[in-house]
């Protein structure tokens, strides 16, 4: 009788034991997901150097349009319709809103850069605050 009522508190302390190592590896695996992320944090360098104080076309939207659509959207090249390296085919594209759907992937319209990675995030409120203000040639 001494024998089987060791094993049974052995078991109940397994039990126990094994409930307390299932619980404490439940909280380390939780305990991560309570961490509360933000954009600063994760990209510190672009939340902190997106410079959108004065947007202006000559000097914020012509390097963004360089660096990302005029390779293809140029008026040298017949191939294309739709160009993005003078001031009046894009802000007809961008008063129109295909500039903004384009660039933002929306449906609809060809998502640009063609087959390529959307702009940054900073490009893109750039971008909206050019259109936003009524795309000047400034």
């Amino acid at each position: 009788m001494l024998k089987t009522e060791k094993r049974r508190y052995y078991k109940t302390i397994m039990k126990k034991s094994l409930i307390f190592v299932a619980a404490g590896i439940l909280f380390l695996f939780l305990l991560p997901s309570c961490y509360y992320d933000n954009v600063e944090d994760l990209y510190p360098f672009e939340a902190y150097t997106c410079d959108t104080t004065n947007v202006t076309y000559s000097q914020t939207i012509v390097p963004i349009m360089e660096a990302n659509c005029n390779t293809c959207h140029n008026s040298n090249d017949p191939f294309y319709t739709i160009y993005t390296d003078n001031y009046d085919d894009l802000s007809l594209i961008a008063k129109n809103g295909q500039l903004w759907k384009a660039v933002n992937h929306e449906q609809g319209v060809v998502p640009m850069p063609y087959q390529g990675n959307k702009l940054s995030d900073c490009d893109l409120k750039k971008i909206n605050i050019w259109i936003k203000a009524g795309s000047p040639e400034n």
